[in-house]
């Protein structure tokens, strides 16, 4: 994939930061919680890096996954599973709603283009993941590429698991997200 060089130029400008939390992810059931997806999302075009979707909130994975599995006929019926993980990134990259703003990411754009654009930008120039605010809650997410997975499998531990369902957490907040 070909990057835009003024993109290249515009993310270099920011400082790296190092995460060292806690991020929630919302699988279904049997899912290796640590397992990557090429199949596309919010900051990464489908069939390109391997990526890891992960919230700073549970509320804020479970926010992500109830919007999706809500637009599936018929709607799953199975609960979903919250995963609580230790993250360690060495070199991520933050960005918040002004940054992104200024990177001409249109929060009202329900097509994920340009952020998929910056994600895929952000991962070639070998970030560990990328900071930046959730669409669906009022947290950040954690999008961690997938390489360094596989490199640090140590910097990445499931602290623990629980089944939610996930129908009445949405009836309970409202609805979708």
């Amino acid at each position: 994939m070909l990057h835009d060089q003024e993109l290249l130029d515009r993310l270099t400008a920011f400082a790296p930061v190092v995460f060292d939390g806690e991020v929630f992810r919302a699988t279904r059931r049997g899912r290796d919680p640590l397992a990557t997806s090429v199949a596309g999302g919010r900051w990464m075009a489908p069939n390109q890096t391997p990526t890891l979707y992960t919230s700073c909130e549970r509320d804020g994975a479970l926010a992500e996954i109830v919007h999706h599995w809500h637009q599936l006929t018929p709607l799953p019926s199975k609960p979903v599973i919250v995963h609580t993980l230790s993250a360690h990134l060495r070199k991520s990259l933050r960005l918040g709603r002004a940054e992104l703003s200024g990177l001409d990411v249109d929060f009202g754009s329900p097509t994920p283009g340009r952020t998929q654009e910056i994600g895929a930008a952000v991962a070639y120039l070998e970030y560990d993941g990328l900071i930046a605010p959730s669409l669906r809650w009022v947290c950040d997410n954690v999008i961690v590429f997938g390489s360094i997975l596989e490199r640090r499998s140590n910097d990445f531990i499931v602290r623990s698991s629980e089944e939610v369902d996930w129908r009445q957490w949405m009836r309970d907040h409202g609805g979708v997200c």
